[in-house]
């Protein structure tokens, strides 16, 4: 149990994280510019289809949240926990009453409450450019927030991971290629049933691939693919079991 001194202390570093990243010009662009670019060259380009119950600025919110979660809890979080950790600052911070899986823990709660912002920004920007799921906005959103929750949380634990392991170079060039790959290759703007058969085996039981096609089905009306659920579910407990073991905060 975390006493009410340290739950206070989680509290304040949690603050300091927001701070900080409201503080970071290119975090900044990545959370909030980049899912909106994204969404309207989706829903106004033709790498989309049209057709289907929830058109094309619905497939888009799917692929741009998909895209926000990445972008935010891999890149950003990765490639500042990384240098933190290169620069002593995460070896000061151990001298705080909170051991180190709390402050890891105040880093991710920081991710969600940015994300919960995204979700409000890319909502509002879908309507405007048309989006109107059958049960309405707010119900689609709400139907598909296990997943947006869970696929934070695992995307969340990777950064971190490679934030703990690597030094910050190497984690900027893994973050941001596993995050350029993910988007082209890894079955989010491209469903995994139009990818190559081997290639979309392969993608199709990784987080990117079961976050975007959990939030296809939520977000167009279907019940989410238990088999999708379950999969990320497992990912997510292994790579923030992963990351809580394996963290070191030595440069």
């Amino acid at each position: 149990m975390i006493r009410q001194l340290d739950w206070r202390a989680f509290g304040a570093m949690t603050r300091l994280e927001l701070l900080l990243a409201t503080r970071r010009l290119e975090n900044l662009f990545v959370t909030l510019a980049l899912p909106a670019v994204v969404l309207i060259f989706l829903a106004i380009g033709p790498v989309l289809p049209a057709d289907g119950p929830e058109g094309r600025v619905g497939i888009a919110v799917a692929v741009v949240l998909t895209v926000a979660l990445m972008a935010t809890g891999l890149v950003s979080l990765a490639i500042a926990t990384a240098y933190e950790r290169g620069y002593g600052v995460l070896k000061r911070l151990r001298g705080s009453p909170l051991p180190v899986t709390a402050l890891l823990g105040a880093k991710a709660v920081a991710v969600l409450v940015t994300f919960a912002v995204q979700i409000v920004l890319v909502g509002l920007l879908a309507m405007v450019l048309g989006w109107s799921p059958r049960d309405g906005p707010v119900t689609a959103i709400a139907t598909a927030a296990p997943w947006l929750m869970l696929g934070a949380l695992c995307f969340c634990a990777l950064g971190l991971l490679l934030a703990g392991l690597l030094r910050p170079e190497a984690v900027l060039a893994a973050a941001n290629g596993l995050f350029v790959v993910a988007v082209l290759l890894g079955g989010v703007v491209i469903p995994v049933d139009q990818l190559p058969g081997p290639l979309g085996l392969a993608v199709s039981i990784l987080p990117p691939a079961l976050v975007a096609e959990l939030l296809r089905d939520t977000l167009g009306g279907s019940t989410a693919n238990g088999l999708h659920a379950a999969m990320l579910s497992a990912w997510t407990t292994g790579l923030i079991t992963a990351a809580a073991t394996t963290f070191r905060t030595e440069p």
